[in-house]
């Protein structure tokens, strides 16, 4: 059986890819967690993963690292990893490309951490940017598959690499058009999106590199656990 390697789901959007992937399309796996500590150089990681980093799938004695090439790994393996339709495919491949690289000021401004709720002091161009062409590529894949999931009528690892900008959306109150902001809500709806949250309000476990500082904005609740 897989074992997957993760970390803290309060704040891993790395992990969660692989994770509500595999969870989503019934692949079976073990998963393994890993915690970031206060402080830590996260040295230990590099037991599972060459860069010590997660997420790490290890698949008998073949380890894959980075969210993307898990993705890869597990298409030439199980169907439903990515559209049927060859257009459809090209299209969720450059999507999920896009996301894996690009949107630097969202992830830098807007961090996941899906136990708070933050208001943000300003909208910085680089951020309005960023929200813009997420807009307007949800509502392109919408739009050219028919939905209700970006690729088409079904969740695919597509989906999986933007769910992260789903729990990123509702922990800042970011606003997009109306289709974009029903796609949101429909991820946060998955069944494995409900367990990853629940899990992630649970962690009492806070480390001190990942938690948001209000250097963006304020915040306005923190339902997580309370540490011990």
């Amino acid at each position: 059986m897989y074992q997957l390697y993760i970390a803290n789901k309060n704040y891993s959007s790395w992990s969660l890819r692989p994770w509500v992937l595999m969870r989503e399309l019934g692949i079976a796996f073990e998963e393994r967690f890993h915690a970031f500590t206060p402080g830590g150089s996260y040295a230990d990681f590099r037991s599972f993963s060459p860069t010590g980093k997660v997420p790490a799938l290890v698949d008998g004695t073949t380890v894959v690292w980075d969210s993307l090439a898990i993705a890869e790994y597990l298409a030439e393996r199980h169907d439903g990893v990515w559209p049927k339709d060859a257009a459809a495919r090209a299209w969720a491949r450059s999507a999920s490309a896009e996301m894996h690289s690009g949107f630097a000021t969202l992830r830098q401004h807007c961090s996941m951490n899906c136990g708070l709720r933050v208001k943000l002091h300003e909208m910085p161009e680089g951020l309005a940017q960023d929200i813009a062409r997420l807009n307007e590529l949800w509502s392109d894949g919408l739009n050219r598959h028919g939905g209700p999931f970006l690729g088409g009528k079904m969740f695919t690892n597509l989906d999986a690499f933007f769910a992260p900008v789903a729990f990123r959306i509702q922990t800042y109150g970011l606003k997009l058009d109306a289709p974009a902001q029903a796609y949101a809500q429909r991820l946060l709806n998955l069944p494995a999106m409900h367990d990853w949250y629940k899990a992630a309000l649970a962690e009492t476990l806070r480390d001190e590199h990942d938690e948001y500082t209000e250097r963006y904005g304020t915040i306005t609740k923190d339902l997580r656990a309370k540490p011990s």
